[in-house]
């Protein structure tokens, strides 16, 4: 993948992964003229992150069932990192979105579950329309849509955040996962960054009671994150 500009050269597998496909399907689009692409003098298919954008908003679906015209006005206009299109093209370079479970990182969750009382903890990655969980402890569901999520804000305040009660946020009051299952209503989540900073998810953990981290709490959620950040890293 190059980086150099502002819209990003994708591999064939880079834009397979951000539309969720597989690498023949994207093969069939750009052969077919569906998603624009050239091919360089090795014969390898390259693409703009432009156009595999532009294509994923042209296959958006309906939304899904259950979201109240209120959450749906108000999850329009969800954060977004400054350089979003440069952190997705950074996310689709880790090669670890819908990638098989890893000890590493769950063994990540399980200590930030563990050290901080909460039920339920999460490393997590953004993709434009998707949260998509890389490790899970305390929940079955491996994946919620973009709006939906929390660590959306986590990643646009650059640092920890956290929400004591979000049934009582009028950012969250309304989110499907407070309304409805899991029926959150704390969250605490540290961004998770790659080797040029870039922000690509968080580990998070959450309650389903309203409730405080304590100091050394907090001290540990970031230290785990720091781990998770590292390992990241590697991948880049």
């Amino acid at each position: 993948m190059s980086t150099t500009d502002d819209d990003p050269i994708l591999t064939t597998r880079d834009a397979a992964q951000l539309l969720g496909v597989a690498v023949s399907t994207v093969q069939l689009w750009m052969e077919g003229g569906a998603l624009p692409a050239w091919k360089t003098p090795g014969g390898h298919r390259r693409v703009r992150l432009s156009a595999v954008l532009a294509l994923r908003q042209q296959r958006d679906g309906p939304e899904p069932d259950g979201v109240s015209p209120e959450y749906r006005a108000q999850a329009a206009h969800y954060p977004m990192a400054e350089e979003e299109a440069q952190r997705l093209a950074a996310l689709a370079q880790t090669r670890l979105l819908d990638s098989p479970a890893e000890e590493v990182f769950d063994r990540l969750v399980r200590l930030a579950a563990q050290t901080t009382g909460c039920p339920i903890a999460l490393v997590t990655l953004l993709t434009a329309q998707r949260q998509w969980f890389k490790a899970r402890v305390g929940i079955d569901i491996a994946e919620t849509p973009r709006e939906w999520s929390f660590c959306s804000h986590a990643l646009a305040a650059g640092q920890a955040f956290v929400v004591g009660d979000a049934a009582n946020d009028p950012r969250f009051a309304a989110n499907p996962l407070v309304v409805g299952k899991p029926h959150i209503r704390f969250y605490a989540g540290v961004p998770l960054a790659d080797g040029e900073g870039r922000l690509l998810g968080t580990l998070c953990v959450l309650d389903r009671e309203p409730r405080r981290l304590r100091e050394r709490e907090m001290r540990a959620l970031h230290e785990l994150a720091a781990i998770a950040s590292e390992e990241i890293k590697r991948r880049s």
